[in-house]
């Protein structure tokens, strides 16, 4: 069978077209994969939420400065992150939270442990314990994670749901150089107030020791926040980020570029 000339160059041109469309498929798909496996799978797996887009740190008033391993220059976040380290997980075998030292030590010795410490920065209302001025007994949490409020009351059927929440989890920080720590500097980061946010008891359980690539608040407001505070932490204790960590960090970061680091009380 013969075709002409005129119904071969349509031919062509149809195959052409063909494969462009293909081609385009192709690298949408593979952005696609790209985003979802960096900052995508939060956004596909929660609702959208609105919430507080930050958290104290610290307020002198009662607080007194923590140092870290080394310093965190006011800068953006971006710029920070780029000098970090990039490498693999260490093992996690050996991990202990003991390394850690005491939990809820009075590391800024203003005489009041941690965790009091905390919520009593970060929830309103704050009500005491009878005949104490450290021990918060009850408050009102505009919580960060979720963006819900929350009404604490201590208990022991009630205290969980408003739970302590290290930015960087111990487990992450000790296979991404804590290892290399001073037992000294190890409590210090424990007991940090820029590594700790009073946060919603669930989502923190959640959270577990997972990274910006294995989870990210489900309130939206609060992304940049947050991974500009894990930048700094990381950054105040000379720990690394491992590539999947970093581009989800700089996906987050790409929506606010002037973020800057959480550097105030160092």
């Amino acid at each position: 069978m013969s075709i002409t000339w005129s119904a071969y160059k349509r031919a062509r041109r149809r195959s052409r077209q063909a494969w462009a469309v293909l081609a385009l498929a192709a690298a949408a798909i593979v952005a696609g994969l790209s985003w979802f496996f960096t900052t995508g799978q939060f956004e596909a797996g929660q609702p959208a939420q609105s919430g507080t887009s930050e958290a104290p740190v610290y307020n002198p008033q009662w607080m007194k400065p923590v140092r870290g391993a080394a310093p965190v220059a006011a800068e953006k976040a971006t710029e920070a992150l780029e000098r970090l380290q990039v490498k693999g997980r260490a093992a996690k075998t050996d991990y202990d939270r003991a390394a850690f030292g005491q939990a809820w030590a009075d590391a800024d010795r203003n005489g009041c442990d941690t965790r009091n410490d905390i919520l009593r920065r970060d929830l309103s209302d704050i009500e005491f314990t009878d005949g104490s001025t450290c021990k918060v007994a009850s408050g009102t949490l505009n919580e960060p994670y979720t963006g819900r409020q929350i009404a604490f009351t201590r208990g022991q059927d009630t205290s969980s749901a408003v739970q302590i929440d290290h930015v960087v989890a111990l487990a992450d920080a000790w296979q991404k150089g804590a290892q290399q720590l001073t037992i000294q500097q190890r409590q210090t980061l424990a007991n940090d107030p820029l590594n700790l946010i009073a946060a919603d008891g669930p989502a923190n359980v959640k959270k577990g020791a997972g990274d910006a690539a294995t989870w990210l608040p489900a309130n939206k407001n609060f992304r940049c926040h947050y991974v500009a505070r894990q930048i700094s932490v990381k950054t105040a204790y000379r720990l690394w980020v491992t590539q999947a960590e970093k581009d989800a960090m700089k996906g987050v970061l790409s929506s606010c570029p002037e973020q800057q680091t959480i550097y105030n009380a160092r």
